[in-house]
């Protein structure tokens, strides 16, 4: 069909962002996964929680307008973010026709405490959430199943660790995205035949018994499969 027969169609583009952190639960013991939200002020969808974003910018990129929109909302600023997926059903706007580019970002607990935290800016846990304003709560189901269908092949689990750690740290890490107990002895089989991680000559200094060595990844390996153009450094 020719260009000239096809009808007009307005569309808008939006730019949007999941965070995921792993925070203690509000008793202070076991790790899960958070989200920032932050309160949409204006119709539609006014007073309830969104995902940080905003309108495409027409001269910055796709990923620079993501980090823009990160910072300005949520103060938050990620060392990578991996584009996550596109959505643009026709009636996901009560506006017209929205596409939007969703990015995904995965950010330590030091990280997440140098988060904005005001009346409209707050972290919720990722498999407790209200209804949010427009699709979003799918899209967090989206990137939930991503990241638990990363953590069986990737060393996307380096993210949410310090540059060394422990066997028993990364599994915990395993678990607490994966919510469910794994078997200390097979897992530390599993990583330690991988190439994902290397033994360092390191230990965790003090306690009163013999303590445990620490591990790095395999800088070789990349943080996640996120392809030639969507791996970003901000």
């Amino acid at each position: 069909m020719p260009d000239s027969a096809r009808p007009p169609r307005e569309l808008d583009l939006a730019v949007s962002t999941v965070i995921f952190a792993l925070l203690a639960d509000r008793s202070g013991n076991t790790s899960r996964l958070w989200l920032p939200l932050v309160r949409r002020i204006r119709d539609p969808f006014g007073e309830r929680w969104a995902l940080p974003g905003g309108w495409a910018a027409p001269t910055e990129s796709l990923v620079g307008t993501a980090s823009r929109n990160l910072l300005e909302t949520t103060g938050l600023a990620p060392t990578y973010l991996e584009q996550l997926y596109a959505f643009g059903d026709l009636d996901r706007s009560p506006t017209g026709r929205v596409v939007s580019i969703v990015y995904w970002a995965l950010v330590r607990p030091e990280q997440a405490e140098q988060a904005e935290d005001s009346e409209n800016v707050r972290w919720f846990p990722a498999d407790e959430l209200p209804l949010l304003a427009f699709d979003h709560n799918l899209i967090v189901e989206y990137a939930l199943w991503r990241l638990r269908t990363k953590m069986e092949y990737s060393r996307i689990a380096h993210a949410f660790l310090g540059a060394t750690f422990t066997l028993t740290e990364l599994r915990h890490v395993h678990e607490a995205v994966l919510q469910k107990p794994l078997d200390p002895a097979n897992f530390r089989r599993q990583v330690e035949s991988s190439d994902a991680i290397v033994r360092t000559d390191e230990r965790v200094t003090g306690g009163r018994h013999r303590p445990p060595r620490l591990y790095r990844y395999n800088g070789s390996i990349e943080l996640a499969d996120n392809g030639p153009l969507a791996h970003h450094q901000i």
